[in-house]
């Protein structure tokens, strides 16, 4: 039997680390002023390290006898854990940050330190995987000749990436300066990647800070939303549809919707849509499965209406059968009175022929119909900067209201001008709004997203007199709205009257007094500033020259 002292053996190296007697190799670690030398031995580290077997053959001893090494690249800290393992084969996780350890795994890799590599990679998932996603797929791939587990994610962007590995070794996430869209991408990724505590924290900001953008981009979330752990994002979407569920019935991609999303929509309590029209609807929806179908009902074989029957077999238990009219049953059930169960068929022309009379079909309740009319769902806001909620900000400024508007603009915002359609040049805007009053203009800055703007209550004039005047207004206002980089709108108005609003059309200038100044192409040209002059306050947090991604004006008039 053999004996072993690893433990006093490792001891006595580790001692001759710290104690360098005979060494004949120096590594200069890092770069000055925060460099440091270590002194080693080149029998100790080219027995340890194919790497260092490799570097210290090729290098002559000085006039000291000894062999120098410079690598700049390694940080101190780092490499006074490497050296401790190859001399006393020894290392201690405990109290290292997760980044650390995962830059010692990428420098022991390049160091050729192939026990020590595969340890740290079985440390990191076994005890830091906050993604079972990553603990599945790892435990799947074998080692490649370089020790190596290789994994390809094609389907996601590096910048996303770099957000969810920051947080998975760090368990910290920064939103502030990402889209609206980026995030979302992110919410989609982290799903894949089963991060549930991150899946349920970006669900939980896109609707508590973003619910302009997902109304706006409804048809995208919905698809996307029907998920185990989706329901902060469901349950949004639900509350939409059933309030306004023409916003899917009727929408050109209702065909097109997967058929767990159409359920989960049948199912709901609240659908403010009467059952007839739901019956509708899901046959529809049926129909359009079986495009080659005869259109004509009457034309309709067996196997047609077999197959219809197996195509709605789930949606069919989440119809009120029990809670349509006998007319309507008349109406809409007996022309496809094939797709019935013979039982369910009897129950329900025993329920309006005898409705005393017991019946064994499950009754499902009627669904809550709200008694008074709901608003009619409008169609969508005309704008590519801004939302339907901005303009509900800028209406009760216009208003000058202490409380702002949160449903029911008062306002109709007719869209008169978009640069992306008519052309950037400010000369566009006294062209086609000459002689228009009551004008609210919107504009997105190139390369922040920041959406400024102003409110003029004046006629805006072409060619008048060809010269710059100055205008008198008392209720003109500039404004920057409510973005993910900006918590609360901001609004400046004119405090002096006499220099409200500035034109010369001839110039291809309009100015809000110096504080929105407007000049020539806002797209190719970076002309336009903001300042403080003649309005309350600075709406920037600079008064640098700025170009724009798009803009547009509107004619704001009291609807009818």
């Amino acid at each position: 039997m053999t004996t072993k002292f690893y433990d006093r053996l490792s001891n006595d190296l580790t001692q001759l680390l710290e104690n360098p007697i005979d060494h004949n190799v120096t590594i200069e670690i890092g770069e000055a002023p925060i460099n440091q030398i270590f002194k080693v031995h080149s029998y100790i580290l080219q027995s340890r390290s194919t790497y260092f077997k490799k570097k210290v053959d090729e290098i002559s001893f000085n006039e000291n006898h000894v062999k120098e090494l410079k690598m700049p690249n390694i940080s101190t800290n780092l490499f006074n854990v490497i050296i401790k393992y190859i001399y006393g084969g020894t290392i201690s996780l405990e109290k290292l940050e997760i980044s650390i350890i995962f830059d010692l795994l990428i420098a022991s890799l390049e160091l050729n330190l192939d026990e020590l590599v595969e340890h740290l990679q079985t440390h990191l998932v076994t005890n830091n995987a906050s993604c079972t996603y990553f603990k599945k797929k790892v435990d799947e791939i074998s080692f490649n000749e370089n020790h190596v587990k290789e994994l390809k994610m094609p389907n996601i962007s590096t910048n996303l990436f770099n957000v969810i590995i920051k947080y998975i070794y760090g368990g910290t996430i920064s939103l502030e300066k990402l889209e609206i869209s980026i995030i979302f991408d992110l919410l989609i990724a982290s799903l894949e990647l089963n991060l549930d505590e991150l899946v349920e924290h970006l669900q939980t900001h896109l609707v508590t800070n973003n619910a302009s953008w997902l109304k706006l981009n409804f048809a995208q979330v919905l698809q996307k939303s029907y998920h185990k752990n989706f329901e902060i994002i469901q349950n949004f979407c639900n509350n939409i549809i059933s309030k306004h569920p023409n916003i899917i019935f009727e929408s050109e991609n209702f065909n097109s919707l997967p058929e767990d999303v159409l359920i989960s929509i049948i199912k709901l309590d609240d659908l403010q849509l009467e059952e007839d029209k739901i019956w509708d609807f899901v046959i529809q929806w049926g129909r359009a499965k079986n495009p080659t179908f005869p259109t004509n009902l009457n034309e309709w074989t067996s196997d047609n209406f077999l197959t219809l029957k197996t195509t709605l077999k789930d949606c069919f238990p989440h119809i009120r059968y029990f809670n349509i009219s006998s007319e309507k049953v008349v109406e809409k059930f007996y022309p496809y009175q094939q797709l019935f169960e013979s039982k369910l068929w009897s129950d329900i022309n025993i329920k309006f022929l005898a409705p005393n009379k017991p019946i064994s079909s499950i009754i499902l309740p009627p669904r809550k119909i709200i008694s008074s009319t709901l608003p009619t769902r409008t169609t969508p806001f005309p704008s590519n900067i801004i939302s339907n909620e901005h303009a509900l900000e800028i209406s009760s400024w216009i208003d000058r209201k202490e409380i702002p508007y949160t449903e029911n603009n008062p306002y109709e915002f007719k869209l008169l001008v978009r640069g992306s359609r008519d052309g950037f040049d400010v000369r566009n805007i006294y062209e086609i709004c000459d002689k228009v009053s009551n004008t609210v203009i919107v504009l997105k800055v190139e390369g922040t997203g920041e959406i400024i703007g102003g409110y003029n209550p004046l006629e805006i004039r072409n060619n008048i007199d060809d010269v710059y005047e100055h205008f008198y207004s008392e209720d003109s206002f500039v404004f920057s709205l409510k973005i993910e980089n900006l918590k609360n709108s901001i609004i400046s108005r004119v405090k002096n009257f006499e220099a409200a609003i500035y034109s010369y059309s001839s110039m291809e200038s309009l100015d809000f007094g110096y504080a929105l100044n407007l000049r020539d192409n806002l797209k190719t040209q970076k002309k336009s500033c903001c300042g403080t002059t003649h309005y309350e306050k600075l709406i920037r947090s600079n008064e640098d020259y700025f170009s724009v991604e798009e803009f547009e004006v509107f004619k704001i008039s009291p609807k009818k």
